[in-house]
């Protein structure tokens, strides 16, 4: 069955679900058309702009400047705090609307989403672009804000179409169009394709997107290791990640930090992560489970969320394996942002770890750490401070811990 993914994404989501919350509350503009910005908190994070106007950005106002930077480039231009309560809501409010056009949502931030409409003809039928219409402008007319909506066979492709033109449109990226349409753009609007990345591709020569996907493999491996190829296979349009849903049934066990200052070294947040996966796979074991799907979640500082997860073949609850794990997401994930709150999320759970065979298993069977089994034990009766790898030692006192 051939592969249909809509890629939901609201248009400059925190100023317009603002824009929205002073309308219904008496607010006498619609801050979408004058000059405004949503600005942080001016005594903790000294004021940035998280949002603009396009009337401000005519200005030159960008996003992560400071507010004072800004009011200097538009004396006239109008500041609003965020409201992430209201945002948690409206975000709500979205996801429970487009789940009623297929069960199979996932949510990947707070304001957008992946729909897996395959085998939906049935009820929509083949033309899934005016289908796309048809909510994009539900959404409009419903809630007030608009949405772009990409549509591909899997999730990169739509994620990358979503991105083409804004605000209020609906693209299309099918493999039959990557040439034509993905090709051309910089290597830099690449999905999953970080600053520092795209700098050395440039530095190889490596300018377009097509460049990548007809660059040599033994370069890419050479100075990327398995991301190289990672990179190389998007470029091509290349993706089988499923759409994950989550479910009340699918429980999860996770913890986030929020970092003492915007962490910018990819060391620091391997250092954190380290940490995180032990707390997470102490408890699976303490709750007998093993691991099926493993997750990494973002917040820049921008306060933009992203999150990318894998579903392993076996299941496991080693701290070992799941941090080995955690690390390959990293590499294929981290867009070498400044972070401000990085966690780990385990879900798919089984109460036995089955041993399903692949061309590169060796056939032994895996056993329990005995480390594990020792730390595991002094953790349950002195607590779970009591005992701690070296390596994650050093970041205990430095973060800020969110269990959730």
């Amino acid at each position: 069955m051939k592969r249909i993914i809509f890629h939901v994404d609201v248009n400059n989501a925190f100023l317009s679900w603002t824009a929205v919350y002073l309308l219904n509350h008496g607010y006498p503009k619609d801050i979408r058309t004058i000059p405004s910005i949503i600005g942080g908190d001016e005594e903790a994070r000294k004021g940035v702009v998280l949002a603009k106007s396009p009337v401000a950005k005519k200005y030159g106002i960008v996003t992560a400047e400071t507010l004072y930077s800004a009011r200097k480039k538009c004396p006239m231009v109008k500041t609003f705090p965020a409201n992430y309560a209201w945002y948690k809501e409206e975000s709500k409010k979205l996801m429970k609307y487009l789940s009623q056009y297929t069960p199979v949502l996932e949510q990947f931030s707070i304001d957008e989403c992946f729909l897996d409409m395959s085998g939906m003809e049935r009820i929509y039928g083949n033309d899934y672009v005016s289908l796309a219409h048809k909510i994009k402008d539900e959404i409009k007319n419903k809630f007030g804000f608009t949405v772009n909506i990409g549509i591909g066979e899997n999730k990169l492709c739509a994620k990358m179409a979503s991105d083409f033109e804004k605000p209020d449109k609906v693209h299309t990226l099918f493999m039959s169009e990557i040439k034509e349409k993905m090709w051309p753009l910089p290597v830099d609007d690449l999905f999953m394709l970080g600053k520092k990345s795209a700098s050395k591709l440039h530095s190889f020569g490596i300018h377009t997107i097509g460049d990548l996907a007809q660059a040599s493999s033994n370069l890419l491996t050479r100075h990327f290791k398995s991301q190289g190829l990672y990179f190389q296979e998007a470029s091509r349009g290349i993706d089988t990640t499923p759409v994950m849903p989550r479910s009340s049934k699918n429980k999860c066990i996770s913890v986030s930090r929020t970092l003492p200052y915007d962490f910018t070294k990819r060391e620091e947040l391997e250092r954190v992560l380290f940490q995180e996966v032990e707390e997470v796979s102490f408890q699976l074991r303490k709750q007998k489970l093993y691991t099926k799907t493993i997750a990494i979640t973002y917040r820049n500082n921008l306060f933009q969320n992203y999150s990318h997860q894998l579903t392993l073949l076996n299941p496991t609850n080693s701290t070992k394996e799941i941090y080995k794990q955690v690390l390959l997401l990293f590499d294929c994930s981290y867009r070498e942002d400044p972070i401000r709150n990085i966690g780990v999320r385990l879900s798919d759970f089984s109460d036995h770890a089955e041993e399903q065979l692949s061309l590169f298993d060796t056939g032994e069977k895996r056993v329990d750490d005995p480390v594990e089994k020792v730390m595991d034990s002094l953790k349950e009766k002195f607590g779970e401070n009591s005992i701690m790898r070296a390596s994650s030692k050093e970041e205990k006192n430095v973060v800020k811990k969110n269990n959730s």
